[in-house]
């Protein structure tokens, strides 16, 4: 299952709500989330999802296993990039080729990076040619709050959701009064950063406008010393060069929404980032400067409406582009552009109370520009319907989807869960569904690699779950499930130093997975526990860069204006390329806040505690101890 390296280092009133396709930031009905500065209130519970079934319901009625990052969680947890705010969450893995900024993937139940869909307001960002998006580019400023759903939702939104889908919603203003916010930061690295916001609603109209700089010396990415001893016989001009990488990132947020009237409103949304990173490799010159220049940004524009008193309708048209140009000591060294443009027709119709019927239309096209080779346009023509019910104790979702590439032809995919309410508080779950993954262009088209004629990969899921939610309790789910996956493209030799794409290898990823959201006695507490066995069946060994067992508690408490907080990060051992180990670890992560007024706040985190050396990916080292402070204020 191994892929090539990516290029580039309420309630019912609620679920009636007219929502913009797959994007909470546009739904009125959203109770907002209060900021951890601003009172003692514990987290929501309970919050509103639209992933899980592409219409809004609370995240304890989603069949799918759900977990929302809300924006208390983002502004409690200080994180200062995605890999950090989403580390913790269950069945989440990374692997990262350095520091902040460096380049990043994310496993997802087992699944490989680009078999993992990642949206922002509701829009595609992978790169066409990876299949990979700019995780480490995507700063937690922007963001409002992020919805994970786990498990093969093809059915839903067509290729990349075998291991599961992650859709990050940036900041809309909804429901909230205009006001201004204002943070710096300074830390470890010589980190600086610096955030300023202007957001609300005013009458029908909702806004808002954030916008971010962060700068950071970096440490070196590769860790050169332990390269060497790995390498005794490489020749002194070759290895990776020893000194600090340095990243720059700015990046800037927008939405804007009108209600035209009870039934009918409007808007758009866009992000945009542009960053620049230093990175190391292990096959150039100690004295190589490498840098990437990368750019990554969202346009959209949405209506939603009532057609009839029972049909509501919603229409999204967007564009992305995902580009990253590298240099070598200061010369062009390489370019891969994607340019993603979707339209989306979404519409629901409630049949009687309790019974809903979901149907709509997606279209996706993908162009590249790259210095490496040419490649045709793909073009993508879906439909897809569904069905949400609930007889007595009974819950049914029922989701079928097919898409028609213009390179590969149809590809159907299927979903259907089932949930039983034993009592109020405790729900059985079961769903089974089957997903896809198209070829990159790489995959088909990259020169000595590619082949155009490799099929699409597939997997089969099987889930069954137990759910408990109580006020004292919080939100349990506890999960076992099994995803088996065919056709998996992989790197293989066929003679004379030539490798190629094909389709020969399949997978097997069995597990237990908890996710736990409580507050107790005024404390909030958090655990997510991960157990699985990634493996590859061609050869019985375990995936690269994927363990066995992790988890992460968390527990967090305001005392008067104070609010502290605490992290424990662990992971068992990890293959990782070459048949190398990679060594398990445990981290703690602690966080202060001091709301100095109503307005003003000054706020502290430590990372990795106790200095703890681990590897996410050989030979890339990991921040070891570190310090951050930042002081903020929020107009009242």
């Amino acid at each position: 299952m191994a892929s090539m390296p990516p290029v580039r280092p309420s309630t019912a009133a609620c679920r009636g709500a007219l929502i913009s396709l797959g994007t909470v930031s546009a739904l009125g009905a959203l109770a907002p989330v209060a900021h951890a500065q601003e009172s003692g209130v514990s987290r929501q519970l309970d919050p509103i999802v639209v992933t899980a079934s592409r219409t809004a319901q609370s995240v304890s009625d989603a069949l799918p296993h759900t977990t929302v990052v809300t924006q208390e969680d983002i502004v409690n947890s200080q994180a200062p990039d995605l890999r950090s705010l989403l580390r913790g969450q269950a069945g989440v893995e990374f692997a990262s080729n350095g520091g902040i900024g460096a380049n990043t993937t994310l496993f997802l139940r087992g699944a490989n990076s680009n078999q993992v869909l990642i949206l922002v307001d509701g829009v595609r960002i992978a790169g066409v040619s990876g299949g990979t998006a700019q995780l480490a580019n995507i700063l937690p400023d922007q963001i409002d709050h992020i919805e994970i759903v786990r498990g093969n939702v093809s059915a839903l939104y067509g290729s990349d959701a075998i291991g599961g889908v992650v859709q990050i919603f940036t900041k809309s203003g909804v429901g909230q009064a205009p006001a201004a916010t204002a943070s710096v930061e300074y830390g470890s690295n010589k980190t600086r950063q610096a955030t300023a916001g202007y957001g609300g609603q005013i009458g029908d109209t909702s806004f808002n406008v954030t916008g971010s700089i962060l700068k950071t010396d970096g440490f070196s990415s590769i860790n050169a010393d332990q390269w060497r001893r790995d390498n005794p016989t490489a020749p002194a001009t070759r290895g990776p060069n020893p000194n600090d990488n340095p990243y720059e990132n700015r990046s800037v947020s927008g939405q804007l929404r009108h209600k035209f009237s009870a039934d009918w409103d409007a808007g758009v949304a866009a992000y945009y980032s542009n960053s620049q990173l230093s990175y190391d490799s292990t096959s150039g010159r100690p004295t190589d400067d490498l840098r990437m220049d990368s750019e990554l940004y969202t346009v959209s524009a949405f209506v939603n409406g009532r057609l009839l008193p029972d049909w509501t309708t919603h229409i999204k048209v967007a564009q992305s582009q995902d580009r990253s140009e590298g240099t070598r000591n200061g010369l062009f060294d390489s370019l891969f552009n994607t340019r993603t443009r979707q339209i989306n027709w979404q519409n629901e119709y409630v049949l009687t109370a309790g019974h809903k019927l979901l149907f709509g239309t997606d279209y996706l096209q993908q162009t590249l520009a790259s210095s490496s080779y040419s490649a045709p346009s793909r073009n993508v023509f879906s439909v897809y319907g569904g069905y949400e019910g609930r007889i007595g104790r009974n819950q049914l979702q029922l989701n079928v989807r097919n898409d028609h590439y213009s390179d590969f032809g149809n590809q159907a995919s299927g979903f259907a869960g089932y949930g039983f309410n034993v009592t109020d508080a405790l729900k059985l779950i079961a769903n089974v569904s089957n997903a896809f993954r198209a070829p990159t262009f790489n995959e088909l088209y990259f020169p000595g690699f590619g082949q155009p004629n490799l099929s699409p990969e597939r997997a089969k899921s099987a889930e069954v779950g137990v759910q408990y939610e109580s006020a004292q309790a919080g939100l349990l789910r506890v999960t076992a499930f099994e995803t088996r996956y065919d056709n998996l493209i992989v790197s293989t030799a066929v003679g004379g130093g030539l490798f190629l794409a094909q389709n020969v290898n399949s997978a097997k990823v069995q597990g237990v997975e908890a996710s736990w959201r409580a507050s107790v006695w005024g404390t909030d507490l958090g655990a997510n526990v991960t157990f699985q066995n990634p493996t590859d069946e061609t050869n019985h060994t375990q995936l690269v860069r994927r363990a066995r067992r992790h988890a992460s508690f968390d527990v967090g408490r305001n005392i008067g204006p104070v609010r502290l907080g605490g992290e424990w990060l662990v992971s068992s051992a990890r293959l990782d390329n070459g048949s190398r180990t990679l060594g398990g670890y445990g981290i703690v992560n602690l966080t202060a806040r001091y709301n100095i007024t109503k307005e003003w706040f000054v706020a502290a985190r430590v990372e990795n505690l106790f200095d703890k050396n681990y590897q996410l990916a050989y030979p890339y080292n990991t921040q070891g101890r570190a310090g951050y402070i930042t002081l903020g204020w929020r107009q009242k």
